[in-house]
């Protein structure tokens, strides 16, 4: 199944679900306990779906039940029992609790995998809530901001224009990015993980409240969601602020030791002796820290590359000439760049395009011929010609890689791209070769490009560089514009048009990102509430968008 397919068959399957029971009762069935587990990430995606449900085996049902038991702090039985169903029920964030390999539940705490770069953040409230006064809601924002900066380096600056890392708005319903909030009593807010700006969107139909039982307290919620932004994803403790549980509100506040080693792991301990008060003070500006540069900084004067791709183990390497570099998640690692004859014993320089397919083996073109090899070693006698083992596909490509969207190659030269499937025969259809300009924004005459390992592809022509969303197939909207600049954002070079943008709005989004966050990077403060009417529109915009890409790539 397709990633587009899957897609409409879990919103198709909520829907459903919605429609079944109405606005969301608490859970109190097996049918609505297998799809919050699979919504925030115990079972697979399929259990959403009424119609699938039971389909899955015990054993899987049971560990899903204990997982979640475990992850909750309740006693493990296996069973859905009263206490379970009572938890499922309360109101939580919307973000799933297993967000990746990188949640490590040896640490209760767990990382999204996407952070800053830099630890003086800036911020600004673009939009109020109707009911509150606005010098209230900036000393709470405030509070909220500084519950992270008391045990780190972290600084955040209030600015009331121009660009800034995390910008919060008081918003209802459809709002913009796709995600829109249910009214009263459902979604409270959302926050984006820094790979995706860090925004912060609160839903202004719910009774934002300060220091008051009544209503929902915002000092609190703020400061979860941007955990959020910052890169924290849920904790399996019930104390922790960043557990997925809403707790209503809590006269005495204070951050969890888990937080702050999830904080600090980060962005490091607090150099400065002169703790912060429990009264979270204003802070102040840091001067800003550009990237580090590699120490060989030729890839700074020249950022055009040959090819990019990810190892079967999720490295990402950057070929250019006869040399090659590996990069980190915010720059190159230290060491490089070496030799391409020495890392792959065997491949020359120059090299056109290249890709690791899911057979976990990469793939090499240059000129007439292409090379395999299983990891750092040749898989077999190499080269070959392309005519030989792609058929259908030209010889001296400008970039290939394999696209999330379907799992499929795509190769690309001049204006021309070409998709191949080697278990159909034959693997190119004669419909193709198709234009670039159906993947839209997307240039001519490419240098590479990449389904990098947050999920998004990625194409790179000259210094630029181009994030796609795959979703809308186009050329993703951000601040700053694609393309940008290939050395400040990849290679971690300063001295670029955007490496002195202390206040870029989405400024650490490529580099720093192990891995995809789940639901878009977006982290929702929610009940189990969904309704039908956000539902109906979700399932609408996935199908229209899946069926217009599945048009343009088929």
């Amino acid at each position: 199944m397709t990633n587009c397919q899957s897609s409409v068959f879990i919103v198709v399957g909520t829907l459903f679900s919605i429609m079944a029971a109405a606005q969301s009762a608490p859970v109190s069935t097996t049918t609505q306990a297998e799809i919050y587990l699979s919504q925030f990430g115990y079972l697979p995606a399929s259990a959403r779906n009424p119609a699938s449900s039971g389909l899955h085996d015990q054993r899987t049902w049971v560990s899903a039940i204990e997982e979640f038991q475990s992850f909750a702090g309740l006693n493990i039985t296996g069973e859905l029992d009263a206490e379970t169903m009572k938890l499922m029920s309360l109101p939580r964030c919307g973000v799933r609790d297993r967000v990746g390999t990188g949640d490590s539940r040896s640490k209760r705490y767990a990382l999204q995998g996407s952070r800053w770069r830099v630890k003086n953040l800036t911020y600004k409230i673009s939009k109020y809530p109707k009911r509150l006064k606005r010098v209230d809601v900036d000393a709470e924002i405030g509070r909220a901001f500084a519950v992270w900066s008391e045990d780190t380096d972290l600084t955040f600056t209030r600015k009331t224009s121009g660009p800034v890392h995390i910008e919060i708005k008081f918003v209802e319903s459809e709002h913009g990015d796709g995600d829109a909030f249910d009214g009263q009593g459902g979604t409270l807010a959302h926050a984006f993980f820094p790979v995706f700006g860090g925004d912060a969107h609160f839903d202004d139909a719910e009774l934002w409240t300060i220091g008051s039982p009544r209503g929902t307290n915002l000092f609190q919620v703020a400061a979860h969601e941007f955990g959020h932004s910052l890169g924290l994803s849920h904790s399996d403790q019930s104390s922790a602020l960043m557990a997925p549980f809403y707790r209503g509100f809590e006269p005495v506040f204070k951050l969890d030791e888990d937080d702050k080693a999830a904080i600090q792991s980060l962005y490091g301990r607090k150099t400065n002796q002169l703790r912060p008060t429990n009264v979270y003070p204003a802070t102040t500006q840091r001067p800003y820290s550009p990237p580090k540069v590699p120490l060989d900084d030729s890839i700074c004067k020249d950022s055009k590359v040959d090819t990019l791709f990810n190892s079967a183990q999720g490295e990402t390497y950057a070929f250019k000439g006869d040399k090659y570099y590996k990069l980190t998640t915010d720059s190159v690692e230290e060491g490089y760049p070496q030799l391409i004859s020495k890392g792959w014993p065997g491949l020359p320089g120059n090299i056109d395009a290249a890709f690791t397919y899911k057979n976990g083996k990469t793939y090499f073109f240059k000129g007439t011929q292409y090379w395999r090899y299983q990891g750092r070693q040749m898989d077999g006698v190499y080269p070959k010609e392309i005519s030989e083992g792609f058929t259908g596909i030209p010889d001296h490509l400008d970039a290939a890689m394999v696209w999330g969207g379907n799992g499929k190659i795509y190769f690309f030269k001049g204006s021309k791209f070409w998709r191949f499937d080697p278990a159909k025969r034959p693997p190119v259809k004669a419909s193709y070769p198709k234009p670039i300009s159906n993947w839209e924004g997307v240039p001519n005459n490419l240098d590479a490009a990449l389904k990098y390992t947050n999920g998004y592809t990625y194409f790179f022509k000259g210094d630029k560089y181009y994030r796609f969303h795959d979703a809308r197939f186009a050329v993703d909207s951000a601040t700053p514009p694609f393309p940008r600049p290939t050395a400040h954002w990849w290679f971690g070079c300063k001295n670029t048009p955007s490496s002195t943008a202390v206040g870029d709005h989405q400024s650490n989004d490529e580099p720093i990102v192990p891995e995809v966050a789940e639901r878009t990077g977006n982290g929702a403060m929610s009940q189990s509430k969904l309704t039908s009417s956000s539902a109906v529109s979700t399932v609408i915009t996935t199908i229209l968008m899946c069926l217009v890409s599945k048009l343009i790539v088929s």
